[in-house]
C-alpha cells in the first residue's frame, strides 16, 4: 500500500517520514477504504459461486464462508463511518466483478470455484499481513480486527484446499489470473 516499510502510528515523526511515505491518517484511511472495498468484493464472489453451486454438497461451506466476510464488511463500513473515510468509488464495479469472478469460476465446476477463493484468500493473507507490519501500537483496536479478518481468510483459504481447488482445470493459469486482478483491485481500491 505504501512504497515504506517503516511502521505508522504516533512514534513516527514527520523528521521520520521518507519521500513518499503516507502520513499516518493517510495510511489509515487508505487500509480501511480499501479492506471494506476487499471485503465487499469476497461477499459478492461468494454470492456469485453461491448462486451457481446452491445445490451442490459445496453449497453449505460456501454459505459459511459469505457468513464471515459479511460481518467483515459490516465492520469496514462502521470503520467507514467513524473515521469519516469515503469508499472507494470503484464500488459499482466491484459489484458486478465480484459476483461475475465468483460465479464464472463457479460455472467452471466447484474445484475452479475453490480455486478461485484460495487464490483470493492467499493475496488477501499477504495484504493483510502487510497492513499489520505497517500500523503502530496506537492501531491496537484496527490491528486486533485485521489480525481475526486474516486468521478467517486463511481459513478460507485451507477450506479450498481441502475442496480440491488444486484439481481445477487450467490451476495455474486460473489462480495466476485470479492473483494478479486480486493484487489490482487492492492498488486500485486503496488509491481511488
Amino acid at each position: 500500500m505504501t512504497t515504506s516499510s517503516s511502521k505508522a502510528g504516533s512514534s513516527k515523526t514527520a523528521a521520520g517520514r521518507q519521500p513518499g511515505d503516507l502520513r499516518a491518517e493517510e495510511l489509515i484511511e487508505r487500509i480501511i477504504r480499501v479492506d471494506h472495498a476487499g471485503e465487499f468484493g469476497a461477499v459478492r464472489i461468494y454470492e456469485g459461486q453461491y448462486a451457481v453451486l446452491k445445490n451442490s454438497e459445496e453449497a453449505e461451506t460456501i454459505q459459511h464462508m459469505k457468513e464471515q466476510e459479511e460481518v467483515h464488511r459490516e465492520k469496514f463500513e462502521q470503520l467507514l463511518a467513524d473515521r469519516r473515510v469515503r469508499p472507494t468509488v470503484l464500488t459499482p464495479f466491484w459489484n458486478v466483478a465480484g459476483f461475475a469472478l465468483g460465479a464464472g469460476t463457479a460455472l467452471l465446476g466447484k474445484e475452479a470455484a475453490m480455486a478461485c477463493t484460495e487464490a483470493v484468500e492467499e493475496v488477501i493473507d499477504e495484504h493483510y499481513q502487510h497492513q499489520l507490519e505497517q500500523l503502530g501500537d496506537d492501531e491496537a483496536e484496527l490491528k486486533e480486527t485485521i489480525k481475526k479478518f486474516r486468521d478467517e481468510e486463511i481459513e478460507h483459504r485451507d477450506i479450498a484446499r481441502e475442496k480440491g481447488a488444486h484439481e481445477a482445470p487450467g490451476y495455474e493459469l486460473l489462480t495466476t489470473a485470479v492473483k494478479t486482478g486480486s493484487k489490482l483491485a487492492i492498488w486500485l481500491s486503496s488509491r481511488v
